[in-house]
């Protein structure tokens, strides 16, 4: 009885981690572009593949973490325990998929930052004044 438990709460865990990663991906890149756009000066081939290479490490590290994690270790003798191992890792996951998607958005604007201090030409200061 115990291994069906284990399979029932694989078979929640599973889709849902897929789900959440597929979401939080589609939103994050969907949106990305934009800032891909600026920091590459609006050159769009090298914008989209750039976006498109963030992307798929996304994936790989978020389902490969998924994946990792995945064990159910803790006692699931009854439904309750069962659902509060589930919560814990789902509510785990969802916080390092938060994690990652903030570290994203900060290289995003971080790269942002760079382009625009790029652009911007160096001040010649001189004196109002010769001697």
């Amino acid at each position: 009885m115990e291994t069906t438990k284990i399979l029932i709460g694989y078979a929640v865990y599973l889709p849902v981690a897929l789900f959440l990663t597929l979401y939080v991906s589609k939103t994050l890149f969907k949106n990305s572009k934009i800032y891909m756009l600026d920091i590459f000066k609006g050159r769009e081939e090298i914008a989209n593949a750039t976006n498109k290479l963030f992307e798929t490490g996304f994936y790989l590290l978020n389902i490969g973490f998924a994946l990792l994690i995945m064990k159910i270790s803790i006692y699931t003798d009854s439904y309750q325990n069962l659902i509060e191992a589930l919560g814990s890792k789902i509510g785990g996951f969802s916080i390092y998929l938060g994690i990652m998607l903030f570290l994203n958005l900060y290289f995003f604007f971080r790269g942002k930052r760079k382009a625009k201090e790029s652009q911007t030409p160096a001040i010649d200061i001189e004196p109002a004044y010769k001697s």
